[in-house]
């Protein structure tokens, strides 16, 4: 069986400014960019096992991006996984506050934190089993 792999690309205005958020910020490292006279036009971010590109080749696509992204916890690490994700996600809000990040909670049937780009580009994480406000994620912009 093959296994897949993906990195969805997110279309940003600016690839040099989207990079200072994403890893200044939110912690991701950059493996790579493809530059051209000077100036990044794609670039990719990576932060445990999540690879997302970056890009500024679509102007019209900017800022309608949304990254639904899961923080797997190990079982043998929490016995009570739930509980452990929800621990996990909440030292992410404390990590991300503590850089200045605006971090809003929202809903997808369930708890999810949301945080947007410069562009507005939406990164959703999951607060697996968590019960849901009864509003969508979308409304609380």
């Amino acid at each position: 069986m093959t296994d897949w792999f993906a990195r969805p690309v997110l279309h940003v205005t600016d690839v040099e400014a989207s990079l200072r958020f994403y890893v200044d910020r939110l912690g991701f490292t950059s493996p790579w960019r493809f530059d051209e006279d000077g100036k990044t036009f794609v670039a990719q971010v990576d932060r445990q096992g999540c690879a997302l590109i970056l890009s500024s080749q679509w102007p019209a696509k900017v800022g309608k991006g949304l990254m639904f992204i899961s923080l797997n916890v190990s079982p043998a690490i929490e016995p009570d996984s739930r509980e452990g994700a929800v621990a996990a996600l909440d030292a992410l809000r404390a990590e991300l506050e503590g850089k200045g990040v605006v971090v809003k909670d929202g809903s997808w049937g369930y708890r999810i934190l949301v945080v947007d780009d410069p562009d507005g580009n939406q990164l959703f994480f999951n607060y697996p089993a968590e019960p849901a406000s009864g509003e969508n994620a979308g409304d609380k912009s």
